[in-house]
């Protein structure tokens, strides 16, 4: 029975797309490398065989020490602060590229909230408390056996820095990582008669009405190299004294031996290399106000500005002369590298 030439058409324009595929993956099959040459388990085996190889050991050993190099460490000391103290670490815990936590614990007698805070874990960050016997202020300046980053970063126990702020500073340490990379800069201002007074650093100079100058970045909120820690407990004695008689002044003095350090490294002597480098923050927050407990820092005393002029003074004595050198280079998330010169126009 002949079928009408109608249903032949239909059948024939059917009959195209799958001859069109079928030819297409003949040729696809075509372009595969042959079995054989690939051992017995064929295309699947050569796709193996390319596909990434897992590490040996050795080179996971490897990448392990080499991820700990881009690693740092947080160390705060605290007093009676501590809900503000949970807060931190809850808000720190988020921070990438943190090692470990190391919190001073200075309420001697008292028991740390380690149980508290291991009954809320697990935790992304280890926390170690290191309890003291007394209260010092220069107890955070320990070489802690804890320590196995290069990069630390010391925080007051009521300012709360964001976590892009730690990032960003954190990749400027890593191209200044012999000087002290943080967010608090002050200066010492000379006179005639070569006593020294302690001064803040203001975006504009008073006097010339161009950018201002610094000579100290202060720890409480700063990256530095771990060796500084020990550089600090390797300091006369009368140093440590002088911190321990006025409670204050750790951070003036490690900016001394971190310029006394610099100097001595450098090749030349006519250049002085500053103790630190300034990073803008765009979100440091101070939670001073939130403590339960009411305490107030040191830097509400009556006397406390002029325990930091005295102290660069005595420090000026002990070690014979000034090393602090003055910069205006000031690192910004916004302008790589800026200077602070914030001159109005007109």
């Amino acid at each position: 029975m002949r079928l009408p030439r109608c249903c032949l058409g239909r059948r024939a324009y059917l009959l195209w797309p799958i001859l069109l595929i079928l030819l297409f993956g003949a040729a696809l099959t075509a372009l595969l490398p042959p079995a054989e040459d690939h051992g017995s388990d064929g295309v699947m085996g050569a796709l193996r065989r390319a596909a990434p190889k897992k590490f040996s050991l050795a080179q996971k050993r490897h990448a392990a020490d080499f991820s700990e190099e881009d690693k740092f460490t947080v160390i705060i000391q605290t007093y009676n602060r501590t809900d503000i103290l949970l807060k931190l670490l809850n808000h720190y815990q988020a921070v990438p590229h943190l090692r470990r936590i190391i919190i001073v614990w200075n309420n001697v007698g008292e028991q740390t909230p380690v149980k508290l805070w291991n009954s809320l874990g697990p935790h992304p960050v280890e926390v170690v408390f290191k309890e003291q016997t007394s209260n010092q202020m220069r107890n955070r300046l320990q070489p802690f056996a804890e320590m196995d980053t290069d990069a630390v970063l010391m925080l007051d126990d009521d300012s709360l820095v964001s976590v892009p702020d730690i990032s960003f500073a954190f990749s400027v340490w890593k191209q200044f990582p012999d000087q002290i990379v943080g967010f608090v800069p002050r200066k010492h201002v000379s006179s005639p008669s070569g006593v020294y007074s302690y001064g803040s650093f203001e975006m504009q100079d008073p006097e010339t009405a161009g950018g201002d100058k610094y000579s100290m970045v202060l720890i409480g909120a700063a990256f530095f190299h771990r060796r500084y820690l020990q550089l600090f407990h390797d300091q006369p004695q009368e140093v440590h004294a002088l911190v321990d008689e006025t409670q204050n002044c750790d951070d003036i003095a490690m900016n001394f031996a971190v310029s006394l350090y610099l100097r001595k490294q450098s090749k030349s002597n006519r250049i002085n290399t500053p103790s630190g480098v300034f990073v803008k923050p765009v979100d440091l927050r101070n939670l001073e106000k939130d403590a339960s407990s009411g305490y107030q820092g040191m830097w509400h005393r009556p006397e406390h500005l002029l325990q930091r002029s005295y102290c660069l003074n005595r420090l000026t004595q002990i070690y014979g002369f000034m090393p602090l050198s003055f910069s205006n280079l000031m690192v910004s998330q916004f302008g790589f590298p800026s200077y602070a010169n914030h001159k109005t126009r007109g």
